[in-house]
């Protein structure tokens, strides 16, 4: 009870503040996959191996509680070092105060930076006040409904190689409990295979269990657009992703493939920030709306657009999955799926083996298809520093002069 009364008290008078912020790079290597040829895309390869290379970002404070997230690219980070004199010395309770002033001074970096020291920040208040995120979010749910999110498609024969395996790999997946599968195909297929994928995916499960389309941008034209849309229409799918070579971002030109197909689309995973999704949904370029913490300024930012997408009536969904992804869509009702992924009939989800007691694999559902939010305090879950310094290859530290 003491100690309680004076993390109370330290609480009250002196919040904590940020000492260093530390970046350290670690490799680890996916079994049975190589990267695309062109796109580098990771993919099934049997007998393949991938060398792959993650990073933690850690906050600490002077009151011995630090915030930890691992995610982000070696370009994101190099935004760190021109935002850390923005954080460091001062509270690391003021994420609000820290979201505004890393967007002013990354304005030309595309934010970049921003987003994975906001939920390290997070992680550290929920550690500080021994809380889960999601309970200082404001808790919706503790259990999430999960669809199955595919690799890319592959050309192994055991693989994701033909409409088949992917209509196989359908069925598994809702003999499993998954009440969705989005697909992920081929990078470099012809039309006429990719139409043949939807409609095998379509006659095995089909009215059974929600489905959608992600081509990453990979369609040519805005014709094969069309087209792939009308075929999402006559089979039932829930909503189109990203489907064309504008990258994802021109409202007018989904726009006007809203007007010729019935299929939502989901948009705004490829821009940045609460002011361009309002901007994009303004101009009526999306039906659902796509968030990503590592994208849109953190765990503040998402929840952001989350509730700016509330305002117009429609739905915001989380971009991949993860124990902070976790705790953020517990803390959101506009929102229908978690993403697991991504998944293979082959392969375990290419993730780096740095969590003790998290773990997100194609058989990590409930029999109704749900994973769990993390009940312990921040995020959740353990990282294993001890695996992360054996593979430990840099560190970038920041600290107070």
């Amino acid at each position: 009870m003491l100690r309680r009364l004076q993390i109370e008290e330290l609480r009250v008078d002196q919040p904590p503040i940020v000492t260093k912020i530390e970046i350290t790079e670690f490799s680890y290597e996916l079994q049975d996959m190589e990267p695309h040829r062109e796109t580098r895309m990771p993919m099934y390869k049997k007998g393949g191996k991938l060398g792959r290379t993650a990073r933690v970002l850690t906050v600490e404070s002077d009151v011995g509680v630090t915030g930890e997230y691992v995610g982000g690219n070696a370009s994101e980070l190099a935004g760190v070092a021109n935002v850390a004199n923005a954080l460091l010395g001062r509270s690391a309770l003021a994420r609000e105060r820290f979201y505004n002033d890393a967007k002013l001074a990354l304005k030309q970096q595309a934010r970049m930076g921003m987003s994975q020291v906001d939920m390290a920040l997070w992680d550290l208040a929920g550690k500080f006040f021994d809380a889960p995120v999601y309970q200082l979010l404001g808790e919706y749910r503790t259990e999430l409904p999960c669809y199955a999110s595919t690799t890319v498609g592959d050309d192994e024969p055991d693989g994701l190689s033909t409409p088949e395996a992917y209509a196989d790999f359908a069925e598994q997946c809702l003999e499993m409990g998954y009440p969705a599968y989005k697909i992920h195909w081929w990078r470099d297929a012809s039309l006429q295979k990719r139409l043949d994928l939807m409609e095998a995916v379509a006659k095995r499960v089909g009215g059974k269990m929600d489905l959608m389309l992600d081509p990453a941008s990979t369609l040519e034209t805005f014709a094969d657009a069309y087209k792939v849309g009308k075929a999402c229409d006559e089979y039932g799918f829930l909503w189109l992703e990203d489907p064309y070579r504008d990258g994802g971002v021109s409202a007018f030109g989904h726009r006007k493939l809203r007007e010729l197909i019935n299929t939502p689309l989901l948009q705004t995973e490829h821009i940045r920030g609460v002011e361009m999704h309002v901007d994009f949904i303004v101009a009526d370029g999306t039906d659902f709306v796509r968030i990503d913490p590592d994208y849109d300024g953190g765990i503040t930012g998402a929840m952001k657009i989350a509730h700016a997408s509330e305002g117009f009536g429609l739905d915001a969904e989380i971009h991949v999955g993860g124990p902070e992804r976790r705790n953020l869509m517990a803390a959101i009702r506009n929102t229908n799926y978690y993403e697991m992924g991504l998944v293979h009939p082959r392969l375990k989800i290419g993730r780096p083996p740095v969590f003790l007691d998290f773990t997100e694999e194609l058989d990590s559902i409930d029999a109704e298809g749900r994973v769990s939010v993390p009940t312990g305090p921040g995020f959740g879950a353990t990282l294993d520093w001890e695996y992360i310094r054996a593979h430990e290859t840099g560190r970038q530290t920041f600290e107070r002069s």
